[in-house]
């Protein structure tokens, strides 16, 4: 053998042993976690690649390894040159693997983990975007069976999670969980790995907490991070992060349930981590950080002067650890500012606010354009500098204020609900700041109006967004107040449609006709249409089943779920965008501007919008052929007053002692003697009258009145023939006025009444578009589905016997075969869900005659009781019943709606509404068995009586507000007197629709 072949072999050997030993120490490093260990690691790993030839077989492993050993030094020591330098080694290695080597997919995931590494620690956006490339690459080329599949798709769910944290894009978010869940479904139980996916399984599960606030997203990150802390064993190098982890999952547990133990717990775990990280360490300051704002928390629910000094020392000394230029830099001066605030608020010392705000300002700095993050600190900016203006009254710290505030309400990316927040703290400085308030406030309300839409989107069920609503609940009352105190009407009527029962107008749109699109393009029409159809199916559907009863592949599979209802929602969005470039189609499916809303209209009558807030009460009245929406102030009303009115009547109905007796409640004083009927509590208000008189009179004094007046409404002397039509009003109340009986607003003596009856019949609308829709839908009914489906049920499952409910049923089916009518009914076990809605399907008209259970909390299990089973509003709504007319619901409270959504209209009436009838009849609270049936029959006898003697088929559906006030009228003279036991007796039956 030649000498220089000699040579080469030997220094072969030498590279060979080094890398043997390199590769050693580097693996004794990963149970140890000792410095020295991995030091010595890649030190020897460099002297071995350094006597690798060009061109060997073995230099991208020896790359490889060397770049993955500089990674862990990186994590342990924060040295960036560690990393830069594995970076270019890994790439190099990258390049001479060939193609089709067995290892290329490891070569691929190690570069992208420590491009991800880099991007964490400077930001730079494109380090993320090319590791999530050379992640996708590891992941396709890597069969599902294989031992690194799981940790190919665990790192780039990582890596999609970080993209998230970025740029605010959801969709990134719900990629990564679907692959978390995979690589966790792909892994055996008691593989040692799996605490490094359920980790990254509970942090991308905690991140969708952050953007929906859905509890049950936290619970089951937590579930998860808790079982990931328990596999990791004492000694284990992850420990600390694994602690870390647990512990803000269970700080935001203590947010949502504000149960302390979570946070105590959080406290606990967090020292323990400090504990357990040597000084030095690159992830001491994140530790710190973390402690640092929980001892904040802490200190917000004991007040405790000491904890909080505390978490501003630890805060402080995470700032001093943190590299300048580092990522998470502006985060801990953001945290070391709200902590220095607090202190301000506690103590009063001006100069911890200032340095407060000195630490926002730095935070807003050195955060780069277009990172999701920036809301949240432009917010807290605004908000430290509202303290000091309030504390030292400068006009140019409010002018900041409020730039700080528009700046985070109008950014272009990050969190919907941060931007809402911060929008509604810009509202508020302005609404403060004088009265009328300033002009600009326009401004901040059309961004509020618009960031309420955001937070409530299709993609989410329509549970979820009933939920996001409930914290924006009334910033469309306080808009319309602005709006109304500087004299636009106009504008004040837009905006309390915008932000008022957006999830039944987001229904209505995805089922709006699309002839004229269809004529112009029936490609995007039939697109738009199908899009629209999924994205209601997938809207519209409850889960069956707790996350805790569901299998990991079931999970895995919602997961995916989630990731398509998004990306039909994007299709959506984009096709909105196809339509509205179209010419003539540019205000397609955008809220109703208020010309468009005046062209609309019932074709006589009134639509009366009464918006409520505490800084006024007004009514908006629009009429057919009048181009300006009249505005009627209403100075004796107010929120107050109509909280107090609300309170009253539900204490009324509520200090009777209630007794079931099918859909009529017995209301019982306290010496009742139990028989049935409705017993008048002798509570009494101003000169003798009772609570119910009073409310009433209040209405008819404050509100109901005066609009009459301003409208030169006259008043029709009583029996008033069937020939002189009673005018017309539609009524939609704002606020807590939507659960006050406006159309029975009246003075109610012994003897004696007046009252809107005497003037009006009433209807309700939800919204005026919801009302527009119904009369440019028509009345023609096909005459293949006209007609009249009923179901009776004196014996629901869970409910006490309602026997009315059977001689009802018959009394109206035996009408209307008299009358000529289609008619069709069900009772008892012949009722399903299924052939319920069926049959709801083929006629035009439905009566339930039953009971009916809201749901406040879901508006969707909202539902009407069988003999076996129930039908929920889910269902219904799951059915397009684009024929439906009339529905007549003879049963208990469904228009009573939610005091946490009044604007919502989370009801059995809206939603039946919401389904596609025209018209409906509902009630507010319970309704009497002994009246009902009397109340039914008199109504289609009405209807009956009103038909077209040309013998249209069916019922003239118009006319229902009509026959309802007629049946209502008749009932008022069986009752005589004008004692509560009679009131409650006929107020609640409402009519809705055209």
């Amino acid at each position: 053998m030649a000498l220089a072949d000699q040579e080469l072999e030997n220094t072969l050997s030498m590279a060979k042993r080094l890398n043997e030993d390199g590769f050693a120490l580097y693996h004794h490093f990963q149970r140890t976690g000792d410095l020295r260990d991995i030091t010595e690691s890649t030190e020897v790993l460099r002297k071995s690649l350094e006597l690798t030839p060009e061109g060997h077989a073995d230099l991208p492993i020896r790359l490889d390894d060397l770049g993955h050993a500089l990674y862990l030094r990186f994590h342990h020591t924060g040295d960036v040159n560690n990393l830069t330098e594995g970076i270019s080694a890994q790439r190099k290695a990258v390049e001479v693997t060939p193609d089709g080597d067995i290892e290329m997919p490891v070569r691929f995931s190690n570069l992208g983990a420590s491009l991800e590494s880099l991007f964490e620690r400077t930001g730079a956006l494109q380090h993320l975007n090319e590791a999530i490339i050379n992640q996708r690459n590891a992941v396709e080329l890597t069969p599902k069976d294989h031992r690194d599949a799981p940790t190919f798709l665990s790192n780039l769910g990582e890596f999609l999670q970080s993209l998230f944290k970025r740029t605010g894009d959801l969709q990134d978010l719900t990629e990564a969980i679907s692959i978390h869940r995979k690589a966790v479904e792909l892994t055996p139980d008691d593989d040692p790995d799996m605490s490094i996916w359920l980790n990254g399984l509970g942090s991308s599960m905690e991140s969708l907490y952050e953007r929906t606030g859905d509890l049950q997203d936290l619970i089951e990150a937590t579930s998860i991070r808790r079982r990931a802390l328990e596999l990791t064993p004492d000694g284990h190098p992850a420990l600390p992060t694994r602690l870390n982890n647990l512990a803000i999952s269970l700080e935001y547990l203590h947010y949502g349930t504000e149960d302390l133990k979570y946070l105590t717990e959080a406290v606990s775990m967090q020292r323990r981590a400090v504990d357990l990280t040597p000084d030095g360490h690159a992830k001491m300051p994140i530790w710190l950080n973390s402690l640092g704002s929980f001892l904040e928390s802490h200190f917000h629910i004991t007040g405790d002067l000491n904890v909080l000094t505390e978490a501003i020392s630890i805060q402080r000394r995470a700032v001093k650890l943190t590299p300048h230029g580092h990522a998470q830099l502006p985060t801990r001066f953001s945290n070391l500012g709200a902590s220095l605030q607090s202190l301000f608020e506690l103590s009063g010392d001006l100069q911890n606010l200032t340095e407060a705000i000195l630490m926002h300002r730095r935070a807003v700095e050195l955060t780069p354009d277009g990172h999701a993050a920036m809301p949240s600190y432009l917010n807290s900016l605004g908000f430290s500098l509202e303290l000091l203006f309030k504390r030292t009254g400068g006009h140019h710290t409010r002018t900041e204020a409020i730039s700080n505030y528009k700046a985070s309400a109008t950014y272009p990316s990050g969190p919907p609900y941060t931007r809402l927040q911060a929008a509604k703290n810009w509202v508020q400085i302005l609404n403060r700041s004088s009265s009328p308030p300033p002009a600009d406030i326009l401004t901040a309300f059309d961004t509020t109006i618009y960031l309420i839409t955001l937070t409530a989107t299709l993609e989410q069920t329509l549970e979820r967004r009933y939920t996001q609503l409930q914290d924006s609940s009334g910033l469309p009352l306080q808009a319309a107040s602005a709006a109304l105190a500087l004299g636009r009407v106009d504008k004040a009527l837009e905006w309390l449609e915008q932000g008022r029962c957006l999830v039944w107008g987001q229904l209505t749109n995805l089922r709006r006709p699309l002839d004229d699109l269809r004529h112009h393009n029936s490609d995007l029409a039939g697109r738009f249409t199908e899009v629209s159809k999924r994205l209601e199916a997938a809207g519209t559907s409850t889960g069956t089943k707790s996350r805790d009863d569901i299998s990991a592949s079931e999970k895995t599979s919602l997961a995916e779920k989630a990731r398509e209802n998004l990306n039909l929602s994007r299709e959506w969005d984009d096709l909105l965008v196809e339509i509205r470039a179209i010419p003539g189609f540019e205000t397609f499916l955008k809220p109703l501007p208020c010309n468009t809303l005046l062209k609309n209209l019932p074709e006589s009558g009134y639509v009366v919008v009464i918006n409520i807030d505490e800084r006024r009460c007004d009514a908006i009245v629009l009429v057919a052929g009048q181009d300006q929406p009249m505005h009627i102030p209403l100075p004796d009303f107010s929120l107050e007053r109509c909280e107090q009115y609300r309170k009253d009547l539900g204490a009324q109905l509520q200090s009777y002692s209630l007794r079931d007796r099918g859909r009529e409640i017995v209301l019982e004083s306290e010496e009742g003697d139990g028989k049935r009927g409705i017993r008048s509590v002798h509570f009494r208000g101003k000169r003798g009258e009772t609570v119910i008189q009073s409310i009433l009179g209040g209405l008819w004094k404050a509100v109901v009145k005066p609009i009459l007046q301003r409208l030169e409404v006259s008043k029709i002397d009583r029996p008033c023939p069937v020939q002189v039509p009673l005018t017309r009003i539609w009524w939609c109340p704002a606020g807590p006025l939507s659960f006050l009986p406006l159309h029975a607003a009246g003075i109610y003596t012994a003897t004696s009444s007046e009252s809107v009856l005497d003037y009006a019949v009433s209807s309700y609308t939800p919204t005026v578009a919801a009302l527009i829709d119904r009369v440019k839908k028509g009345h023609s009914i096909d005459k293949t589905i006209s007609g009249l489906f009923m179901t009776s049920q004196p014996n629901a499952v869970g409910a006490s016997s309602i026997p009315g409910t059977t001689k009802e049923i018959h009394s109206i089916y035996e009408l209307a075969k008299k009358g000529g009518i289609r008619v069709e009914k069900l009772e008892g076990s012949e009722t399903t869900a299924t052939n319920c809605l069926d049959t709801m399907m083929a006629f035009s008209s439905v009566h339930l005659a039953c009971h009916a259970s809201q749901n406040n909390q879901n508006p969707l299990g909202s539902r009407f009781l069988f003999h076996n089973g129930s039908l929920d509003l889910s269902s219904i709504l799951q059915r397009n019943l684009k024929n439906a007319d009339l529905a007549f619901l003879s049963a208990c409270q469904t228009s009573t709606g939610a005091q946490k959504l009044p604007d919502e209209a989370v009801h059995l009436a809206a939603g039946m509404l919401a389904a596609g009838y025209r018209r409906v009849v509902a009630t507010m609270w319970s309704i009497g068995d002994r009246h009902a049936p009397d109340v039914a029959v008199d109504f289609y006898q009405y209807l009956l009586d009103q038909r077209d003697p040309a013998g249209k088929v069916g019922f003239d559906g118009r006319k229902s507000a009509y026959a309802l006030q007629q049946s209502v009228e008749q009932l008022r003279l069986r009752l005589i007197d004008n004692t509560d036991q009679s009131l409650l007796a006929w107020i609640p039956y409402v009519h809705f629709g055209y």
